[in-house]
């Protein structure tokens, strides 16, 4: 039986931040030998070093399979307790993985606080973290349409005092699952409909929700993904494979809408509006 508590999940496309979010989780890690990190090298070689450390493995796919088919490959091989996964430019508080694992339920998902991060200096940015989100479907003009989280302040100040809540949205750059919940529930990640890239965490969430599950924000650890500011990479694409945002976004819609409105909104009407405190959890 394996002894590793957490396989982190990296889906690498020529990311030049890729070691430094390694080194950040080994730096970090209070797990010692119950981590590892599964690289995903979607289609492509590195033109920099790769770090090695005996918690690290690499795996190199073909090629370029885009986003939700890297993690698929990690998830595959991982041999963890419990499931995380994170983008290649992120940075992470001490005993991330320790505070997690601790604290994770069979039927959640969470994901910490969530700071921004200065790639270039690569510190954390003088912008308030998130904590709470709210499920909308947001209108981008043109007829375009797409499920996004919205930052939910008003929640925030009145749980603040609260350190691990209930969530209805995240970003989706990092996350935990146990691996038995993934295997049961969300069993992969589609790429028929979806595309390679988008809405990977609009999937995880309503299949969780379905299954009777719950989307959790632990405020007890955090993390810092690239701000928004910054270029990106995996999430345009490759040239090969490229990500098709607007047809993912009416894809989701399509097979999510109806349980969206006709089920989550009038349960969460009556769990989330309450005072704004109903259904929240407090560390025993």
């Amino acid at each position: 039986m394996s002894n590793i508590r957490l396989s982190c999940i990296i889906p690498s496309y020529k990311d030049p931040y890729l070691v430094r979010t390694i080194d950040s989780l080994l730096l970090n890690s209070e797990l010692g030998d119950g981590l590892e990190i599964v690289v995903c090298l979607d289609g492509y070689w590195p033109s920099f070093e790769l770090r090695g450390d005996p918690r690290v493995r690499y795996i190199h796919l073909g090629k370029n399979r885009g986003m939700r088919g890297a993690i698929n490959a990690g998830v595959s091989i991982s041999r963890g307790e419990f499931i995380m996964r994170t983008d290649e430019h992120c940075i992470f508080a001490k005993g991330y993985d320790r505070i997690l694992t601790e604290t994770c339920k069979d039927n959640w998902i969470v994901t910490p606080r969530r700071y921004f991060l200065d790639p270039i200096r690569w510190e954390l940015m003088d912008i308030p973290p998130v904590d709470c989100e709210r499920l909308v479907i947001q209108d981008c003009g043109n007829g375009v349409r797409k499920f996004a989280g919205q930052r939910w302040d008003s929640r925030a100040k009145k749980l603040i005092d609260d350190p691990i809540i209930e969530n209805q949205a995240m970003q989706g750059s990092m996350w935990i699952v146990s691996h038995k919940w993934w295997n049961d529930v969300i069993g992969e990640l589609k790429t028929e409909g979806y595309g390679p890239t988008y809405q990977d965490s609009v999937e995880i969430c309503m299949k969780t929700w379905q299954s009777g599950g719950k989307l959790m924000t632990n405020k007890n650890t955090w993390y810092a993904h690239k701000h928004r500011d910054f270029p990106r990479t995996h999430n345009e694409g490759s040239p090969e494979n490229p990500s098709k945002r607007e047809e993912s976004w009416a894809y989701a819609l399509k097979v999510w809408e109806p349980y969206y409105r006709k089920v989550l909104l009038p349960k969460w009407a009556e769990r989330f509006c309450q005072n704004g405190r109903n259904d929240h959890y407090k560390r025993s």
